[in-house]
């Protein structure tokens, strides 16, 4: 089922399936601004990623000396949401521990997908609650998907110099960085850019990034808050572009024997709640 909210500015629609956005309308237009999905490009649209970020190393981690298989981008964006709540700008999904969760990922949670019109912007606030004994250990990260097309760019708020962290072909970091901006705040979308997988990002000194066109005047402004790693990406060629901001890492072929150990990894205390969140504005 999709659920629609929609203010004098925007409608959005979102899935039961993983809580996934799979609309962002403007009113005054009438343009959709999201990639409308296609299996044999890309099948996805917004997934959510939790509890973790691309791979760990051979698909298995370890917790306590036991060992886990989870798999690419966890366990969120393949399961049905509960849908907990409409209001007159805002839409709330849950997912929560049960006994197939708990078989991979052995903590009692809930994540909370807050969906938020505010004029003419879209709020994703992530909540992530810890109702476990122990500690939970977990990633969180935003994979939404933008309509442009080749030629399109996209502008950080400020100059920066930023490489991008390699990944192969299993999606792990190889431990080589690639430069990508010197003092400059603009990346080109080509046909070509992808062609080794994402762009990934740190240490960004910039606070947005806006999706931009010579052809148009209309731009997604993207706010990715304090996230720790930001994720470009599209299939090679493709008519959109994914704006990932990360709250944790693919791995690398360093092996750890914990998840307490895995880069970026967020730790959350018992009976604790994380949140973070992104936005995105529509300029026409």
């Amino acid at each position: 089922m999709i659920h629609y909210i929609e203010n004098d500015y925007l409608k959005i629609g979102v899935k039961d399936d993983g809580a996934e956005l799979t609309s962002v309308i403007s009113k005054e237009t009438g343009i959709e601004y999201l990639w409308q999905g296609n299996p044999d490009v890309w099948y996805g649209q917004s997934p959510v990623l939790f509890p973790i970020i691309g791979r760990v190393l051979d698909d298995v981690y370890y917790l306590n000396g036991k060992e886990y298989t989870m798999p690419k981008h966890g366990l969120f964006r393949k399961r049905k949401a509960q849908f907990v709540e409409q209001t007159s700008n805002s839409l709330t999904f849950k997912e929560s521990a049960d006994e197939e969760t708990l078989k991979i990922f052995p903590f009692d949670f809930e994540v909370f997908v807050i969906f938020e019109l505010i004029d003419k912007s879209l709020k994703v606030t992530h909540k992530i609650i810890n109702n476990g004994d122990d500690t939970m250990y977990f990633s969180i990260g935003g994979h939404p998907g933008f309509n442009c097309k080749i030629g399109d760019y996209l502008l950080f708020d400020t100059n920066e110099t930023l490489d991008t962290i390699e990944i192969d072909t299993e999606c792990l970091r190889t431990g080589k960085t690639i430069p990508v901006l010197d003092e400059n705040n603009k990346i080109v979308i080509t046909k070509d850019i992808f062609n080794n997988d994402a762009l990934i990002f740190n240490g960004m000194k910039s606070k947005t990034i806006t999706l931009a066109s010579d052809d148009h005047n209309r731009k997604v402004i993207f706010d990715y808050s304090d996230c720790s790693y930001l994720g470009i990406w599209a299939k090679p060629g493709a008519p959109y572009v994914c704006i990932e901001p990360w709250w944790g890492v693919n791995d690398s072929h360093e092996r750890k024997d914990d998840i307490s150990k895995k880069d970026a990894i967020i730790s959350l205390a018992a009976n604790n709640t994380y949140e973070c969140y992104w936005k995105a504005e529509i300029s026409e």
